[in-house]
């Protein structure tokens, strides 16, 4: 895998990888930048998030599950001081469907946790990560309750 970044001016950069799209990065203005692009430390929670999001809703589909609409909502908190590295994170999955099953919404997270993300099993090596979830019943017409939530813990199962 490669990527290459080429500097635009000030901050900006526009990274582009193997897959041949690229993205722009910059900086605050407050700190030289023109913010005009997405920051590194943006990238990686993104990056983080688009690995888990792809496997649990591949995996749910392979499940047969009805999925109507899903989100993945990523919380991070960051050190105070330089380098302001990420010391935990919150992947919090949103699955709205139709009698929406919570062993395979379990199961979805647990794979992709355990086995199929890099992001997470690097990331997860060096902060805490904990993994949320809501199950919504679609109603149709924008209507969709809270049919159940929880945390995933990979050692100890569920946590409700």
């Amino acid at each position: 895998m490669k990527a290459q970044l080429n500097w635009n001016n000030h901050l900006s950069f526009t990274a582009a990888a193997d897959s041949g799209f690229s993205v722009q990065l910059d900086a605050a203005r407050s700190v030289g930048g023109d913010d005009a692009g997405f920051r590194p430390m943006e990238m990686i929670l993104i990056g983080l998030g688009g690995c888990t999001a792809m496997d649990v809703i591949s995996i749910l589909t392979k499940k047969r599950q009805d999925v109507t609409a899903f989100e993945v909502q990523l919380h991070a908190d960051r050190a105070e001081t330089h380098p302001k590295v990420m010391t935990r994170t919150v992947i919090e999955y949103q699955i709205t469907g139709h009698q929406i099953d919570e062993l395979a919404v379990l199961r979805a997270i647990e794979l992709s946790a355990d086995a199929y993300c890099p992001a997470q099993a690097m990331l997860g090596k060096v902060m805490p990560i904990e993994l949320h979830y809501q199950i919504y019943e679609d109603l149709g017409e924008g209507q969709r309750p809270l049919v159940k939530s929880g945390i995933y813990e990979s050692s100890q199962g569920i946590k409700s």
